[in-house]
């Protein structure tokens, strides 16, 4: 069943800037795929009118991430990217809301679907948003006591040095008998 692109950006436009106005920044069609930029402050209402209404039911939230544009200068530096899928129309939808650095707050989607949970803690363990409603905003991949937040262009690369000492001169000292190295030592030319 081919999705008509078209059809689906009309519809788009005009329901959503129907009742969101302005909030509704722009659409865009590019090799295929739908994109809808909007305002950051009605998120959960545009969420919900995108999957109730009959026209377009995204009823699967199938990723929530962050883009961080510190590299390019841009204002405001983050986008919360939400990739949503219908099941019953086979139609696909990319919506992104800007959200600055000052206040990178946004109100959550769980109401909405309820696997943003794990969604939306990933992006605020990786990128610092903060999901405004979040039943359970916590960290999900690093360490409660983490500082910083992974994926920003900001966080420092490379991790905290560490130094071995061996108290022997033997390159392989400390070292069990049956190891078996990780590198082959290439004793002569053949």
């Amino acid at each position: 069943m081919a999705v008509d692109l078209e059809k689906l950006e009309q519809l788009l436009t005009n329901k959503l800037r129907e009742r969101f106005g302005e909030a509704i920044r722009e659409i865009k069609s590019y090799r295929g795929e739908l994109t809808l930029i909007v305002d950051r402050g009605p998120i959960v209402g545009i969420m919900t009118m995108l999957r109730d209404d009959p026209d377009f039911q995204f009823n699967f939230l199938s990723h929530v991430t962050a883009v961080d544009y510190l590299a390019l200068g841009r204002t405001p530096r983050f986008d919360v990217v939400y990739h949503l899928y219908s099941l019953p129309k086979t139609h696909r939808l990319r919506v992104r809301a800007a959200v600055p650095e000052e206040d990178p707050t946004i109100d959550s989607v769980y109401s909405v679907w309820k696997t943003a949970n794990f969604h939306e803690r990933e992006t605020f363990d990786m990128f610092g948003v903060i999901f405004q409603g979040h039943p359970d905003l916590r960290r999900i991949l690093m360490p409660d006591d983490w500082e910083g937040h992974p994926l920003r262009k900001d966080f420092p690369l490379g991790g905290v040095k560490s130094f071995y000492f061996k108290r022997s001169s033997d390159p392989h000292a400390g070292e069990p008998k049956d190891l078996v190295p990780r590198i082959r030592v290439q004793n002569s030319d053949i």
